[in-house]
């Protein structure tokens, strides 16, 4: 008798092809997405645009090392539909948040595109690099079709590495959401002492590396009885080396506590602070990202 798959999800995993000079990183999410999502209920447009946020978020944020490493992905616009949304990545945990305007959302088609959503958008990729202690920003316009395709043009424009990035959505028969990426990158060579990609004016192992990454399907990045390790030999299994790096387990997380709103508001005004409180003297303080009300004692935070 066949034994019943295990399902695969809430994992990255890194890859290298020496011989090509790539890397690259595969993500899939599930509970862990689910458990997000479920602190506001978002509409399917605004659901599935921060399902594949956080997996780009996954994506990049699992290059980090070290765990206190962070990368923060983050959205605005001057008049779009969507205000701000923000996500990022610490340690393996993951957190997302999407305000958006409700009315002029419900005038959008069924499917928006990234422009109806965005508008004049701008997307700001932010690597804290714990190790190092050093901090890097990019941003890129929100003018493309994807947000895949933004975190293409900030890698080209930030580092001059092409890369290719794929996100996707899916619903599992019970309606769950899933969503996964894969996420590919020349190896720079320049600190080897050879000419850095962008000076030349092709590249072969990195077209050969990307035409295979773009085989790479919707319905199996979220076809949670694949395993990662599978997709990845889907793609490269002709190649002679294909080094699979240790996986990293994801979480939700949400580092709002007591402590730390209470560090927060002392920061303000005293008379502030009182006009902040009720009349039983407390100051409520709503956590956008896990939707959690925390109230703080003002005679607490001034004591």
């Amino acid at each position: 008798m066949q034994e019943p798959t295990v399902p695969d999800f809430d994992r990255a995993i890194g890859f290298t092809i020496p011989d090509q000079d790539a890397r690259g990183r595969l993500t899939r999410l599930g509970p862990v997405l689910n458990s997000i999502l479920s602190a506001h209920a978002y509409p399917p447009a605004i659901e599935k645009l921060l399902a594949e946020a956080l997996a780009l978020t996954a994506l990049l944020g699992s290059t980090l090392k070290g765990e206190d490493g962070q990368l923060t992905l983050q959205a605005q616009t001057e008049s779009g539909v969507i205000r701000l949304m923000v996500c990022d990545f610490k340690g393996g945990e993951l957190r997302g948040y999407v305000d958006y305007d409700a009315e002029r959302l419900a005038a959008l088609p069924e499917e928006p595109t990234l422009f109806a959503l965005f508008g004049k958008g701008y997307l700001a990729i932010t690597f804290d690099q714990a190790v190092t202690g050093e901090r890097y920003q990019g941003i890129v316009p929100l003018d493309g079709e994807s947000l895949g395709a933004a975190a293409e043009s900030y890698f080209l424009q930030s580092e001059q590495i092409p890369s290719l990035v794929r996100l996707a959505v899916g619903h599992d028969a019970e309606g769950r959401c899933i969503a996964g990426g894969l996420f590919l990158q020349h190896l720079p060579d320049g600190e080897e002492g050879r000419d850095r990609l962008h000076t030349r004016l092709d590249h072969p192992q990195w077209q050969h590396v990307e035409a295979l990454g773009a085989t790479m399907g919707a319905d199996e990045l979220t076809d949670t009885a694949l395993p990662l390790e599978t997709l990845i030999w889907r793609l490269f299994n002709e190649e002679r080396e294909v080094r699979v790096l240790s996986d990293l387990k994801l979480s939700r997380g949400c580092r709002c506590d007591v402590t730390y709103i209470q560090e927060v508001l002392a920061r303000f005004p005293e008379e502030e602070r009182r006009e902040m409180a009720d009349e039983n003297g407390l100051i409520t303080v709503d956590c956008a990202f896990c939707a959690t009300k925390f109230p703080v004692s003002f005679e607490a935070i001034a004591s």
